[in-house]
């Protein structure tokens, strides 16, 4: 499917090529939140929202490979559950790449992603094979604080894992910084759940120390982050209360095979989790 739709995008440019951050600009679109770009360069699609950093990026001769470093830090999560065959719930779309991701790897599992922006989602589907006809997924055009606040109200839906992934042009999503936001997260976790979250700024930023003081609190700092490599994310996990202590040398082991299993740099996740959380590494892992 993607390869018809890329021929067919590529004969509409074949007239009116144009250049954007450094690759050649595929797509343009606006919406009430402002531009959505797509732009290729060597062998990779990446989405733009109006500015140079890239909101996700797809390799196209792999589109279930997770291409952008942040995106594979996230996925540290796995190093402390052996599978996902239950729910998940993504806060934040951006070009799927994740939730390609869980599809590709969990056959088992059943995810739900919130977007705010229905262009956003339109765009998942046709230029970066977000699938249409998954029964695993379900995609909601919603504010993600207004839909975590609602299915309190609504219902009794518990996931396993909760990832949050919100930006808009400028950094994280405005109505996602805030304790309540977290607190309802937690709610809706099972007891043996994991809050992921993608935070941008730096451990000197005010908004992340914010965050982390937030998330501290409310998980009894049962909490770690691994700083993204060479870029200004850094990814928090936090635990629900019922997650067990883990034995480092058995996660040793697991970084190992997951690794082999999924090339994505787990042992690395690893030593960056231990040297960077020495305050509170021992609500979580035991030597």
């Amino acid at each position: 499917m993607l390869h018809s739709q890329d021929n067919k995008f590529r004969r509409l440019l074949d007239n009116h090529t144009m250049y954007k951050y450094d690759g050649l600009l595929i797509h343009q679109d606006y919406d009430d939140d402002g531009a959505l770009e797509v732009v290729e360069a060597d062998g990779v699609r990446s989405l733009h929202f109006g500015s140079l950093p890239r909101q996700s990026s797809m390799l196209l001769s792999d589109p279930n490979q997770l291409y952008l470093e942040y995106a594979r830090t996230m996925t540290s999560w796995m190093l402390f559950k052996e599978t996902l065959n239950d729910d998940a719930l993504l806060i934040g779309l951006g070009g799927g790449s994740i939730a390609k991701h869980l599809l590709h790897q969990f056959p088992d599992c059943q995810i739900k992603v919130v977007e705010y922006r229905k262009s956003v989602v339109k765009i998942a589907r046709s230029h970066f094979g977000l699938p249409l006809d998954d029964s695993r997924l379900k995609v909601v055009v919603d504010d993600g604080a207004e839909y975590v606040r609602k299915r309190l109200e609504s219902e009794n839906e518990l996931y396993s894992l909760i990832m949050v992934d919100a930006f808009d042009a400028t950094g994280m999503a405005e109505a996602i910084c805030n304790f309540k936001f977290f607190e309802r997260c937690k709610t809706l976790l099972k007891k043996d759940g994991i809050l992921v979250i993608n935070c941008w700024g730096g451990v000197r930023r005010p908004q992340f120390q914010q965050i982390a003081l937030w998330l501290g609190r409310l998980f009894n700092w049962k909490l770690l982050f691994v700083p993204v490599t060479g870029r200004g994310n850094i990814i928090g996990l936090a635990f629900h209360e019922k997650t067990p202590l883990y034995a480092l040398k058995d996660l040793r082991t697991r970084a190992i095979i997951l690794e082999q299993l999924h090339q994505i740099e787990f042992t690395r996740f690893l030593k960056d989790l231990v040297k960077h959380n020495a305050s509170v590494l021992q609500n979580i892992i035991y030597r």
